[in-house]
């Protein structure tokens, strides 16, 4: 087998799990017929070529972005790797090949090459983890590990669910609100703002202005990249060592840079991956999860009666409707997916909302939301391997309580007014989700 993405051809479907190997073809040998003719042996039939899918779908129009699902279907359903002509970049709409080229980074590599925006990669500062690889790639990471690990954010547990509550008892009491902006944008901007030692008042100049500029270089990457760079401007003008709280992520960040376990230069970069990236995932995820319980009463009774937890469905919705829809890279050398060869240098996107989709993986309820799916945690949607999302404990932490609180607080939650997609090339979620919710009269602290 070789070390190549043509180890994903094991698990489609079954096709060539059952598959005999190939016989070792015999020695050139000539044969002696007893005329004296020599017949030289017939040459093997000729190896058959690779098949090439192509897509016309733009993925990142707004027709497409609206609602991405049923061209995620017809990419799956045309095979493991489309040539995507509207981007000349591959597509990888299937679960089990986009887990794949996650778990192996000898294959997909980010390194400084994360847009299909080829201005949007020279943008990108040196020193941010998305856009790097192998020991660079684990070095940065390993600056915030300990106050990433498991038992750190288990410390933060109880002051978690103390903020949430405390919020959604305020705003439960107001019976309508916004999910999206006051509930998740609220928490989890307070709680990583005061992670990182920053203060309150810098929370819209860090919120939502980077992720609009990954994707191809249209109108939306177009309006978003001034205010990218003017987020970096910020992180690097005011978020200095003598403004962040001691102690702070940041802080230990420049005591890094100070103990040349970074450079100077790399703070910013390395910081901006989990200022903003970090939250504008989280905010969407969670108000995503809300959504979908505001739309399924009686899962949302479900979680109130705990007959499912929390994190199952903050992961089923992560699952459903991922926050992150693509991810893009370039592949390192000649891969095969499946029968189709993506040659070495392409582009390729990782559609993590396919994935998400994938009847192969999933079956036949793969379109359906269901909190009580036993395995919804296998999702991709925060990517996975040396890519997994460095956050995500602190961003089901975040989830759990917020839902929790919700579940608490309420009897029902229902959509009312009209909710706005929050429009943008790789992220999916909500701008606006009004609310009006029943408050449990029990509730009363």
């Amino acid at each position: 087998m070789r070390p190549d993405l043509d180890v994903l051809a094991g698990h489609h479907d079954g096709a060539r799990a059952g598959r005999c190997p190939t016989q070792a073809p015999l020695p050139d040998l000539l044969f002696a017929l007893p005329d004296n003719l020599i017949v030289p042996r017939p040459s093997p039939s000729p190896r058959k070529r690779p098949r090439m899918t192509t897509s016309s779908i733009d993925l990142f129009c707004d027709a497409t972005l609206a609602d991405p699902y049923p061209r995620y279907a017809e990419l799956r359903a045309q095979g493991s790797a489309i040539h995507l002509t509207e981007h000349d970049a591959w597509a990888l709409p299937r679960y089990a090949d986009v887990r794949a080229a996650l778990t192996d980074p000898r294959v997909v590599s980010s390194l400084d090459d994360i847009a299909l925006a080829p201005e949007a990669d020279r943008d990108t500062p040196a020193g941010t983890v998305l856009a790097c690889d192998g020991p660079d790639h684990a070095r940065l990471r390993r600056v915030l590990s300990r106050q990433r690990a498991r038992p750190a954010t288990d410390a933060l547990t109880a002051d978690v669910h103390r903020r949430a509550d405390m919020l959604v008892r305020e705003l439960v009491e107001r019976e309508t609100f916004d999910a999206a902006r006051d509930l998740a944008q609220t928490l989890v901007a307070d709680v990583v703002l005061d992670l990182m030692g920053l203060p309150a008042t810098t929370r819209d100049s860090l919120i939502g202005n980077a992720a609009a500029t990954f994707g191809p270089a249209n109108g939306r990457y177009a309006a978003a990249r001034p205010a990218a760079a003017a987020m970096f401007a910020f992180l690097n003008d005011v978020v200095t060592p003598d403004v962040v709280r001691p102690g702070s992520w940041l802080a230990t960040t420049y005591t890094a840079a100070d103990a040349s376990g970074i450079t100077r230069e790399e703070v910013v970069p390395l910081m901006s991956t989990y200022i903003t990236a970090g939250m504008d995932t989280t905010i969407h995820g969670i108000s995503t999860a809300i959504h979908l319980l505001a739309a399924h009463p009686g899962q949302f009774a479900s979680l109130r009666n705990r007959r499912v937890t929390a994190d199952r469905v903050f992961h089923e919705a992560l699952r459903f409707d991922a926050p992150i829809q693509a991810f893009e890279g370039r592949v390192t050398r000649d891969v095969t997916v499946d029968d189709t060869r993506i040659p070495s240098g392409e582009r390729v996107l990782l559609l993590y909302g396919s994935a998400g989709r994938d009847e192969r993986r999933w079956g036949e309820s793969a379109d359906r939301f269901d909190a009580h799916r036993p395995d919804s945690d296998r999702h991709l949607a925060l990517g996975a391997g040396p890519d997994l999302c460095a956050g995500n404990t602190l961003a089901v932490l975040q989830a759990r309580a917020v839902l929790t609180a919700l579940a608490r607080r309420c009897t029902r939650i229902r959509p009312t007014g009209t909710a706005e997609r929050a429009v943008n090339n790789v992220l999916r979620g909500w701008e606006r989700l009004p609310l009006d919710v029943t408050p449990d009269g029990r509730r009363t602290a």
